[in-house]
């Protein structure tokens, strides 16, 4: 399958969605370390160090998959990147009280949303069949 092949406007608008979600929370980690290292379990070593080293495979990630040759490639890091962080997403849940600026059912609603993401990695990064 050719990596270059013409993209749906439904892969497009995917693309799009992944591209800024990573490339906004790629930069968070930078401009906002302080409060993304809140949300790293207890039970990882370096937790500035994780979170920089995230923002940067997040910023990877996002501009991998706005180059075809590369897309699919930073579409499976991503995944793989999006299962890496899930315990962080648990533990924020687990630990709802230490943040009472976010909703409960937001935190609740991390982890389907975040399964809806895989899926939307995964399908908007896959090579497009050709014509």
């Amino acid at each position: 399958m050719d990596p270059t092949a013409p993209l749906s406007a439904g892969r497009k608008a995917g693309l799009a969605f992944v591209f800024f979600w990573f490339f906004i929370g790629g930069i968070a980690h930078f401009a906002a370390t302080e409060t993304e290292m809140r949300i790293v379990p207890p039970w990882v070593p370096w937790p500035r160090a994780a979170v920089l080293l995230t923002g940067v495979l997040e910023l990877l990630g996002a501009f991998g998959i706005a180059w075809p040759r590369t897309r699919r490639a930073a579409g499976w890091g991503l995944a793989l990147l999006t299962l890496a962080v899930t315990p962080a997403n648990v533990f924020m849940l687990q630990q709802a009280a230490d943040f009472p600026s976010v909703p409960y059912w937001l935190l609740v609603a991390r982890l389907p949303l975040q399964l809806a993401l895989l899926a939307l990695i995964v399908w908007s990064t896959a090579r497009p069949a050709r014509p």
